[in-house]
Formats: C-alpha cells, structure tokens, sequence
C-alpha cells in the first residue's frame, strides 16, 4: 500500500494506546486517531473517516463485540480486532458481525502491518462480493418483471414471447428507458387494472 492511511484505534488504557500508535506509526505511513472511550462511539468513528479500525480489547463479552462492530461500521470500512483471550465462539461472531481481522494474543507491534494489509485485502474481497451479490439479486428480480411484463403481453396482445420482448424493447428505446422500467411500469399499471 502506497496511500497514507487514516487509522483509528479504540484503546481504552491511555499508555497502552500511545504504544500502539508508536507501533503504527513504525510500521506504516499513517495519521492515527485514538478513541479512549466508548461513548458516541459510532459517531466519534465515522467524523475520522478512517481507512481502517483497530479495537484492542483484554476479554470482549459478544455484547461489547457486537456494539463495537456495529460502532465500527464493518460494512463501510476494515476493522481488525486484537484480543488477549480466545473465549469460545467469539471469533466466528467477529467474523459474522464483519471483522475483517480477529487476532489472539493481543496487538503486537510487528504484526500490527500484516494485519492491517490482512484486514483491508479481506475487506476488499467481501465488499467485492457483496456487491456482485446485490447486483445478481437486482438482475434476477429485473428478469422476473420482464417475463410478467412478456406474459401479459402475450396474454392481451396474442403474441409470443420474442414478440413480446422486442415489444418491450421498443418501447423502452422509444422512451430512453431501461427494459426493466418498462416492464415494471406495465406490471405495475396491470396489477391496478385487476
């Protein structure tokens, strides 16, 4: 990574804090931000605008994890969380809440960039994914509207179904639409003929 990173690091022990910027600042060209407690905690985050987060936590309980990764926005950037403790089943609940790194044995200075490049290549990949998921799901439910759209046409107008498609098209190209709009608007005009 060439790009100066905005890192912010939810730390609540001050000198425990100040040795993990020391450490960040080390291993990769970056500005940090501490966040020393959990108050507004989603708010004080997101005014960053940070590339990534780093929680460093002793023992989390699945509610602090779940209030710190729902404060953390996973969804809209990489978070990284080092534990001490490895308790039963939270590294699966990171992992689903949308943490894109869960380290045990705390953050350790030498590790701290792996873990950052770790965390935003696993990001990148899942936002990737989701992405082509919203897409396939937006484009299935456009190609159910075209086929209704197709079968009333070929329903009313007794024509059959490339007929129909090319009648769709048209129309869409006649009025700078997409084909989808078209057949939504005539689903939608049909349902309130009914």
């Amino acid at each position: 990574m060439g790009a100066k990173l905005t890192v912010v690091v939810v730390e609540e022990d001050r000198d425990r804090a100040i040795a993990i910027v020391d450490a960040l600042r080390e291993a990769t060209d970056c500005d940090v931000f501490v966040v020393g407690n959990s108050s507004a905690l989603a708010r004080r985050i997101a005014a960053h605008e940070p590339d990534i987060v780093l929680i460093d936590i002793n023992s989390p309980t699945r509610d602090m994890l779940e209030e710190l990764t729902l404060a953390s926005g996973p969804i809209d950037r990489p978070v990284a969380m080092f534990v001490s403790n490895s308790a039963g089943g939270l590294a699966q609940a990171a992992v689903e809440a949308g943490v894109s790194a869960y380290v045990v044995d705390g953050l350790a200075p030498q590790r701290i960039k792996p873990v950052i490049d770790t965390a935003i290549a696993r990001f990148r990949m899942v936002r990737q994914m989701r992405t082509e998921l919203a897409e396939t799901r937006r484009a299935l439910e456009e190609r159910k509207v075209i086929d209704r759209a197709k079968g009333l046409l070929m329903k009313v107008k007794g024509i059959d179904e490339n007929a129909a498609y090319s009648l769709l098209r048209k129309t869409a190209m006649d009025q700078g639409r997409r084909v989808a709009e078209v057949a939504e608007a005539l689903v939608t005009a049909s349902e309130l003929l009914r």
